[in-house]
């Protein structure tokens, strides 16, 4: 395809991290014909450097599993000579005063193993012409700041995916504590339901219902986390269409709900009392359907997914009304 798609669905792992080591001729922003044809990313931005934090942020979308050497060869510091681009953000140290990287939770950048990472904040013209010439040689191309209207979302920046490209799925991640505890858990509950069906087969009921209900706190916990980053990828103000970011979050809950078939869910709209409440109940209406008719596309059935819109009937603060534009994900027993 030639023409920019809608980058949710999923794609295979396995990608190498490139790092060309061709030397780079006077910084050229313009895209030529061909590097169009070959583009995976375009960032937008409205600032030089959130722009270029979109750049090292789209890097590790295409490669999710760098790592902080990996990022500081792709992109050295040689393009950024007044300061080191990368250093590992490790909370409150003398590293981020000043102004002089980004240290915000949806600025950070996340490694492969983990590592949290901070980016430069101070870039010149000269520099971030750099930058973005570079970043050419991985597919990377950045639009003009007047034609980044309604970009800044994550970070001040947003990512498009041209070419019909598809971002690969992270790779392994540390499990948190309690998730080995759930497993164990799971394998020792496993065991004693064996044991007792030998010595005991009267407390197997009892026990096969322990089981399941380690399982439905794995996937709870992993509703609410989902509820969550669909709330942080916002709808636009007054509209219904589901942006990328939250497409390539429903495309995990459809991965979640193919992995638990009995996994049944209702997805509540909210607006904020701003505007007209008849049309506030349309819109949220609309936004819950626009989730379950992704979902749907994705192949799950129907029947297990309800749409609800409560206008703005349910506002969680008063004073906030960005904070009560939102989606309930609710599990349905």
């Amino acid at each position: 395809m030639g023409a920019a798609s809608t980058a949710s669905a999923e794609s295979g792992h396995g990608h190498n991290i490139v790092t060309p080591t061709a030397a780079e001729t006077a910084p050229n922003v313009e895209a030529t014909a061909a590097e169009l044809a070959s583009a995976r990313v375009r960032v937008y931005g409205k600032a030089q450097n959130r722009t270029a934090l979109g750049i090292a942020h789209a890097y590790m979308v295409m490669y999710p599993h760098a790592k902080l050497e990996d990022l500081c060869q792709a992109f050295p510091n040689s393009l950024n000579p007044a300061r080191e681009i990368f250093t590992e953000y490790k909370g409150d140290t003398d590293n981020g005063k000043f102004g002089c990287y980004f240290t915000q939770p949806d600025e950070l950048l996340t490694m492969g193993d983990g590592t949290k990472v901070q980016f430069a904040m101070m870039w010149t013209k000269p520099d971030f012409e750099n930058i973005a010439a570079h970043a050419k040689q991985y597919g990377i191309l950045i639009a003009d700041f007047e034609k980044a209207d309604g970009g800044a979302k994550k970070g001040g920046f947003r990512l498009e995916y041209l070419n019909g490209y598809v971002p690969p799925v992270p790779g392994k991640k540390r499990l948190k504590w309690w998730v080995w505890l759930l497993i164990a858990m799971f394998v020792i509950g496993t065991l004693q339901v064996f044991y007792d069906a030998i010595t005991n087969p009267t407390v197997i009921e009892k026990e096969v219902e322990k089981i399941v209900e380690v399982e439905k706190i794995v996937y709870v916990d992993r509703v609410e986390e989902i509820e969550k980053n669909f709330n942080a990828a916002k709808f636009i103000v007054g509209k219904a269409d589901l942006s990328e970011e939250a497409k390539f979050v429903l495309h995990d809950l459809a991965q979640l709900m193919e992995k638990h078939p009995e996994l049944r869910l209702k997805l509540v709209g909210h607006t904020s009392s701003e505007g007209d409440p008849a049309f506030n109940q349309k819109l949220s209406e609309a936004r819950a359907q626009a989730a379950v008719d992704f979902l749907v596309g994705r192949g799950i059935a129907a029947e297990r997914l309800e749409a609800e819109g409560k206008g703005s009937s349910e506002p969680i603060d008063e004073n906030t009304p960005e904070a009560n534009r939102r989606t309930e994900f609710i599990i349905l027993e």
